[in-house]
């Protein structure tokens, strides 16, 4: 028999049917609970055990999932195709840093307006965006893209964005002596990290995020089923905008510095692979996504660099090994690594504990090869 629980009108509803699917003698939730507590022990612990440019390099993985969460909730679960992030990455970016050289304020004060003023870029832009869609919207966004690095070169903005040359964001010093200012720094971002996870999952599993779902599959059944369509999807490009302005503010201050060159349409491109290759609609896939932005170039460059001697100038292939990578990844992941893990899932529940304990082995060994080998 089916178990049921008491929904608030007194009614019985059927309980969700992955409690009852069970894995070694735990529950699916259970083992979700297992392996988040598992993560965030490793999490913890990294920081303390890497050596200082492991842990900046960690802190900049997890900025970048925070905007690939923002580009999730925009293209992911609403179909908006966006190529312009790189701009509200570089808006979040510049905010705190004008923010902090021109009007002297701390990097915490500065954050919140940072996203508020994304928030409204990205709001005013998703307005004239309504009228376009598909290909059209992504050329719009592309525009945005390149004109930026532009922009900021501009002479009558340079007094503020400090042209070619850029600005400094000196992060703050560490207030625990435990702790240096790398450490300090990566668990900041890493609890903001959280807070953006969680803000995302309440919007999805929200009504909002019901109407955004709806008007992605089926504009026109939305509409009649009275979603206001042009201001959910103006709105969602705001959200979006702020989360992706909030990983900029971060950087600027984990970087130390902002420039034109580094918000280039390549950062776009590289978010949107990211968001591709974590999971296109999922949340927590984004973790793989920002890891994937961060180590794939590293790992290109050391097999690049394996074929020293075998042929010339190897450096110049480096390029061409993260595209056959990429080409690779996409054709073993065509969901990303977030519905890889559900297929994990889904075939450990039929096929049983020594499925899961054998891919997971495999897994871990093939990890731990290629940190050896190219990290």
């Amino acid at each position: 028999m089916t178990d049921t629980t008491m929904n608030p009108s007194g009614a019985a509803r059927p309980q969700d049917p992955r409690r009852s699917l069970s894995v070694g003698g735990l529950s699916l939730p259970q083992w979700k609970t297992l392996w988040l507590a598992v993560g965030l022990a490793v999490a913890i612990i990294a920081p303390f055990v890497l050596e200082s440019y492991y842990v900046f390099q960690a802190t900049q993985a997890l900025i970048y999932a925070i905007a690939i969460v923002g580009l999730n909730l925009l293209t992911g679960y609403n179909g908006q195709f966006s190529l312009g992030h790189s701009t509200f990455f570089a808006i979040g970016a510049y905010s705190t840093a004008i923010m902090m050289n021109t009007f002297e304020m701390g990097f915490y004060s500065t954050i919140i307006p940072a996203a508020f003023i994304t928030f409204v870029f990205g709001f005013l832009f998703g307005l004239p965006a309504l009228r376009l869609d598909g290909l059209y919207l992504a050329l719009a966004t592309f525009a945005l893209a390149t004109a930026t690095p532009q922009l900021l070169k501009y002479e009558p903005f340079a007094v503020y964005t400090g042209g070619v040359q850029g600005l400094d964001a000196f992060k703050p010093d560490s207030p625990f002596s435990f702790l240096d200012n790398d450490q300090y720094m990566y668990f900041f971002v890493f609890l903001i990290m959280i807070l953006m996870f969680w803000i995302a999952r309440n919007i999805v599993y929200s009504r909002t995020g019901r109407a955004l779902i709806a008007i992605r599959d089926n504009p026109l059944s939305a509409k009649t089923m009275g979603v206001n369509s042009a201001m959910f999807k103006s709105g969602i490009f705001g959200v979006s905008a702020m989360f992706t302005g909030i990983a900029g503010s971060l950087s600027a201050v984990v970087i130390e510095f902002v420039a034109p060159e580094s918000f280039l349409f390549t950062l776009a491109v590289l978010l949107l692979v990211g968001s591709v290759l974590g999971g296109v609609a999922s949340i927590y896939g984004a973790l793989f996504g920002g890891a994937f932005i961060l180590l794939m170039p590293n790992i290109s460059e050391s097999m690049t660099g394996m074929l020293e001697g075998y042929v010339n100038s190897p450096e110049g292939l480096t390029w061409a090994v993260y595209g056959i990578l990429l080409i690779a990844a996409v054709y073993l992941m065509p969901g990303g690594v977030a519905h890889l893990v559900q297929v994990y899932t889904r075939n450990s529940v039929a096929r049983g504990m020594g499925y899961a304990i054998k891919w997971a082995v495999i897994t871990v060994v093939a990890l731990a090869v290629i940190a050896l080998l190219f990290l």
